[in-house]
């Protein structure tokens, strides 16, 4: 194996934070080709605080999956976001590309964390925005 063949440590507190974002879902970069080597991979956190949402938003190409470590999680998708699926910790999700969704912290109380990984990159392209009564059952803090 070559010399310059290595893993690459992304230390806590320096992750990259110039990623794509979308609304109360803050995403922070642990793997991705901004930082690291990577070229068909990134890996990352999302935050979103108590009574807080995304914007619709979809991956383009890309497929996601996510886990979530914290928090009651809603994603919801589908013609006027009408349906939705529930997460909570410990719960594994995929999201296929360009599927149209919007992400919330359900808790008005507990910050929701995610791990969240994509293939080829970290694409997020926002769409216009809905209203908070649109989405059943959701309400901020």
């Amino acid at each position: 194996m070559a010399a310059d063949i290595r893993p690459v440590v992304t230390p806590a507190g320096h992750e990259h934070t110039e990623t794509a974002q979308s609304g109360g879902a803050v995403r922070i970069s642990g793997v991705g080709p901004q930082h690291t080597p990577a070229t068909r991979l990134w890996f990352g956190k999302v935050l979103n605080e108590p009574g807080y949402r995304s914007l619709p938003h979809h991956h383009g190409e890309a497929e996601t999956g996510g886990y979530v470590l914290t928090g009651h999680a809603r994603i919801y998708f589908g013609e006027d976001f009408g349906e939705f699926v529930d997460l909570h910790e410990g719960d594994f999700v995929f999201v296929p590309p360009n599927m149209p969704h919007v992400e919330v912290n359900m808790s008005t109380a507990t910050q929701l964390v995610w791990m969240t990984t994509r293939t080829p990159d970290n694409i997020v392209i926002n769409l216009p925005d809905v209203d908070d009564s649109d989405l059943e059952g959701f309400h901020r803090a």
